[in-house]
């Protein structure tokens, strides 16, 4: 049985802020109507594309995919998507905070259905990123950014591998 989750949205958390509980749009639970329900609360328009990857992304409960995983599963559902597509519908889930997104090295990018603030492992052979809650992880002194600039967020990945390589 796949764990289910609630997932909230608004178009405050979309630009990094915090929203009070109270004043959060609860999903329905309808996998369909709900990914409708998000798109148009960050103001994305409900195309079928974007209807279809966000059922296959967030029907699932928290998961990291890269575009390849994405299009893979797409293609097996039966959903005329190309590449290309997937990767643009990536990154705009990802600009407007649907998504989080989780480079790992140079060749590697992961999209996280869990856009709360946390941090992940990273099982090198295997592939696989896995949530580390923010609490569990202290970041030392930060620096100060250039003029003009803020942080945004500051992200840790912890490389693990398996004991005895």
């Amino acid at each position: 049985m796949t764990p289910s989750r609630t997932m909230i949205f608004t178009n405050a958390e979309a630009s990094g802020e915090l929203v009070p509980p109270g004043q959060r749009t609860a999903l329905t639970g309808c996998p369909w109507h709900d990914v409708k329900a998000m798109l148009k609360e960050v103001g994305l328009r409900p195309t079928r594309q974007r209807m279809a990857l966000g059922w296959i992304l967030f029907a699932k409960g928290d998961r990291h995919v890269t575009a390849e995983m994405l299009y893979e599963e797409a293609t097996k559902a039966k959903v005329p998507v190309s590449l290309a597509t997937v990767y643009n519908a990536l990154h705009q889930f990802t600009d407007v905070g649907l998504l989080r997104q989780v480079a790992v090295d140079g060749s590697k990018t992961y999209f996280d259905t869990n856009s709360t603030q946390h941090h992940h492992f990273f099982v090198e052979g295997e592939n696989a990123l896995l949530d580390i809650p923010d609490t569990d992880v202290v970041v030392g002194k930060t620096p100060v950014p250039p003029e003009g600039y803020e942080i945004a967020r500051i992200d840790v990945v912890v490389r693990l591998r398996r004991k005895g390589r």
